[in-house]
């Protein structure tokens, strides 16, 4: 069956014979993604923005900063990390995510401690901002002239190098949800794939699990069938032993059965202090277990037929 639940399609996962075959998942890929282009402009924004607005002296410049590299670099990790685990990718982009909350709230402090107004999602500048993000599809993190100030920050130059710290901030915001957005999709999508696949740490753990079952099964098995080998291997020599004790001694008549008076033949006793012994036994056994003791004397030396059938007793001569 494919990862699409097909039954009658060919997993590319299955090898020769339909035998799966575990391969690494390709990673590293995180600079296409939207939000690793959007993170890293949150994080060169958030820099600029601490060196012009903020006192270098202040907690608050390591704080920021630190905030906005582990949204990015955290998206990085991840997804060269999905290669082996699906779990520790979708761990490291929920840090990403919480990092870029910390930040957020951090932009919203300055407007309120330093009475600039916060724009709301249906403002002008806003609504431009945001509209940016639907428009421009290519990867605008790496200009061609870094040093060039009007293209540093791509399309959103011109609000991130305003010299008004409101506008910055605001548009921070912008910035910010968008990429938490971004990230958001991107964990929903990565749970779907774990779910339906895992990674390839968790397939290769179901996948000895599975195996490690099937060696207990099989085990199983072989004793199951050592088990009914050797029951009937005693039922075939008691069979034989009865055939020779019938063969041996053709001229006895059987007495009936004490218990329920059919029919009885005579038995060799394989174990216990009577190993060894004739006796007979009810021809109904198991469902019956009736005997009576054959006596030694008439055994080894009698052959009349009608002595030996009076001669039976229930108790072994000394």
């Amino acid at each position: 069956m494919n990862s699409k639940g097909n039954p009658d399609a060919r997993d590319p996962n299955d090898g020769p014979g339909g035998k799966r075959e575990f391969t690494l998942r390709p990673g590293g890929g995180y600079r296409k993604l939207r939000s690793f282009q959007t993170a890293t402009v949150i994080y060169d924004a958030t820099v600029s923005f601490c060196e012009r607005f903020i006192d270098k002296r202040s907690r608050l410049v390591d704080q920021m900063v630190q905030a906005a590299r582990s949204g990015r670099q955290n998206i990085a990790e991840g997804s060269s990390a999905s290669t082996t685990s699906s779990q520790t990718e979708l761990r490291l982009v929920n840090v990403a995510r919480a990092s870029l909350d910390e930040l957020l709230l951090d932009y919203e402090d300055y407007l309120r401690q330093h009475r600039h107004r916060q724009w709301t999602k249906d403002d002008p500048e806003a609504l431009a901002v945001r509209q940016v993000g639907r428009e421009h599809k290519a990867d605008w993190t790496d200009p061609a002239d870094p040093a060039d100030p009007t293209t540093i920050f791509g399309p959103y130059t011109r609000w991130l190098n305003s010299s008004n710290p409101a506008v910055v901030a605001n548009t921070m915001l912008c910035l910010i949800h968008q990429a938490n957005y971004l990230l958001d999709q991107q964990v929903a999508a990565l749970e779907r794939l774990f779910i339906h696949e895992g990674g390839y740490s968790e397939q290769i753990a179901a996948a000895r699990y599975a195996e490690r079952n099937r060696q207990l099964h099989g085990q199983a098995d072989q004793t199951a069938q050592a088990d009914q080998t050797d029951r009937t291997d005693r039922t075939d020599q008691s069979d034989q032993t009865d055939r020779t004790d019938r063969t041996h001694y053709p001229q006895l008549t059987p007495p009936n059965c004490p218990n329920c008076a059919k029919p009885m033949v005579l038995r060799t006793a394989h174990k216990g202090e009577n190993a060894g012994l004739q006796f007979w036994g009810c021809v109904a056994y198991p469902a019956c277990k009736g005997t009576k003791r054959l006596i030694k004397a008439d055994r080894a030396d009698r052959t009349d037929q009608t002595d030996l059938s009076d001669q039976t007793d229930h108790r072994r001569k000394p």
